[in-house]
């Protein structure tokens, strides 16, 4: 992570908690109707219309990119395991922070999915980061569900193991998906997560949030230590791991929320 990025990131952080004094995840799990400037913007509720096709054979394999509107810069990658799977297999909606690509993600990554046996779909934000982190859902909500249209094309995916998750900005952009989406994604996997953006929840969707304790770009204080007790006071089934570490994605972490993910 360059400098540059880490200072925005980090001024971001200030500006997202000191505008409402540290009352947003309260604000948005217990529906105070407190909003971030920016938001409500028109466009999208964030909801996604994808769904899995039970008649679906796995034709998939490997690694590639899906090719939606030949977008070769920043378009979507689908990662499936090496391992054969006789049936339906879990898939993870993987989400980059800022300033990243789904190709360094899934390279920072590693071999995590692979060895739970989990497909990954890691598509690009259409900006530096996903639209409702400074403004409203819209174009990236447009994508993602283009993306896993194709996707439920090309793989037979286990709806009770259809998750959303990701790293920094896409951890929080997970959340708020996950929460909207509860219905869709059954599970969410937050990697060093900031907050969650507003929006109408649907469905009971289970969590896995990891946060390092020496975080200095999202403060585990004021970011996951704040949401998993507000989520586990709403009635979510949460686990959290917090680990000695800055902003990153250690691989047993990584690994284990794709253990946890991938279990029935």
């Amino acid at each position: 992570m360059t400098d540059t990025l880490r200072d925005k990131q980090r001024d971001m952080t200030r500006r997202r908690f000191g505008a409402v004094t540290g009352s947003l995840v309260v604000s948005v799990l217990l529906g105070d109707g407190c909003r971030l400037d920016g938001e409500g913007a028109p466009g999208s509720d964030g909801r996604l219309t994808a769904r899995p096709n039970g008649s679906t054979k796995t034709s998939a394999e490997g690694e590639h990119p899906l090719g939606l509107d030949g977008a070769v810069n920043r378009g979507a990658i689908l990662q499936m395991p090496s391992k054969s799977a006789t049936g339906p297999i879990p898939l993870l909606v993987f989400l980059h922070g800022a300033g990243g690509s789904a190709e360094r993600l899934l390279a920072r990554f590693g071999k995590a999915g692979d060895d739970a046996g989990v497909a990954v779909l890691a598509p690009d934000s259409r900006g530096q980061t996903w639209d409702a982190i400074r403004g409203g859902f819209g174009p990236d909500v447009t994508f993602i569900n283009r993306a896993l249209e194709r996707v439920f094309q090309l793989v037979a995916v286990d709806p009770a193991r259809l998750a959303v998750g990701g790293f920094s900005d896409g951890a929080t952009y997970a959340l708020s998906l996950g929460l909207i989406n509860g219905d869709l994604f059954r599970r969410v996997v937050a990697y060093s997560p900031g907050f969650i953006v507003d929006g109408e929840t649907h469905g009971k969707p289970r969590f896995f949030f990891s946060h390092g304790t020496s975080d200095d770009i999202l403060p585990i204080d004021r970011c996951s230590r704040r949401m998993v007790p507000a989520l586990r006071q709403r009635g979510y089934d949460v686990t959290f791991r917090e680990f000695d570490g800055g902003h990153e994605m250690p691989p047993a972490i990584a690994s284990e929320g794709m253990a946890w993910l991938a279990a029935k």
